[in-house]
């Protein structure tokens, strides 16, 4: 890697750094974390399930924010087992903590850690997992190197990543946004929710990184929100760091016309209960 890709690089993980870490969007993932353990509890369930956890492992959860699916990697490990769950900044590892301790976990670690350069001995865990984060990655290739490092042979990766943007949640929302933003053009590179949402991109960084038996498949899940329309939308715009300050810049008038539209396109999906909207995740997998 050149300086010029070094340099790149280190912009993106600082960019990431400042979006997820700061103390706004902190308290915004603490307060909305029980509607959104019930929102992601279908996607929980299914990377637990891609990682083939076993009571008495040893699971190493990266990017793990509010506490999920590391909470439930707990219970699966059981007494036996531990899962460390890691974080970019000090803010949600101290969410996760909180969570965990309400819950009654005690076989679990917190540690806040950059997936780049993971601050654990080779051959560590018996798992590694990631929901929803390693698309933020700045240096993914990196940061799955540096995962395989951690794995015990014959250890196991499962990893989450969001499919196209062309799906309900993000086209009754952000494509709302769209239309009366003009969005700058995305830096080549540049880590964001759709980086593996092209079907092979995932395995292929996998592969990449020294993993074997890799698979990777596009999954339909359920995402269901347990409120109304307009909470869902306010949940949506306050935990959404990269898009929030696109929202903020917009005048009091176009704000209010961008949310009728947006829970218009929303209402379609609500049940009287709950928002529930079909979400298209990709699932991969690979071994050490």
């Amino acid at each position: 890697m050149n300086a010029h890709e070094v340099s790149y690089t280190e912009r993106f993980k600082e960019r990431i750094r400042q979006e997820w870490t700061d103390a706004a969007n902190v308290a915004a993932w603490r307060k909305w974390h029980p509607q959104f353990d019930v929102w992601g509890r279908a996607v929980t369930e299914t990377i637990v399930q891609v990682a083939q956890v076993n009571p008495g492992m040893r699971v190493l959860d990266l990017a793990s924010g509010t506490g999920e699916p590391a909470l439930t990697l707990a219970r699966a490990v059981g007494p036996g087992g531990h899962v460390t769950a890691t974080d970019l900044g000090p803010g949600m590892i101290a969410v996760a903590e909180e969570n965990a301790r309400r819950s009654g976990s005690t076989n679990m670690s917190f540690q806040q850690a950059d997936a780049h350069a993971l601050p654990f001995p080779d051959q560590t865990f018996d798992r590694v997992t990631c929901r929803f984060g390693v698309m933020f990655f700045a240096d993914y290739g990196q940061a799955l190197r540096e995962s395989y490092r951690v794995l015990k042979e014959g250890g196991r990766i499962a990893l989450v990543a969001w499919g196209p943007f062309e799906q309900p949640l993000f086209v009754s929302t952000l494509g709302v946004l769209m239309k009366h933003i003009e969005m700058p053009p995305p830096e080549p590179g540049a880590p964001n929710p759709f980086t593996f949402s092209q079907a092979g991109t995932l395995s292929a960084a996998l592969q990449g990184a020294g993993y074997q038996q890799v698979r990777e498949e596009a999954r339909t899940l359920s995402l269901s929100w347990p409120g109304s329309v307009e909470q869902m939308w306010e949940w949506f715009q306050e935990v959404s760091a990269p898009f929030r300050r696109l929202l903020d810049g917009l005048e009091a008038q176009r704000r209010d016309q961008v949310v009728r539209e947006v829970h218009a396109a929303i209402r379609p999906y609500y049940d009287g209960r709950q928002v529930n909207f079909p979400g298209v995740v990709v699932l991969a997998s690979g071994e050490r």
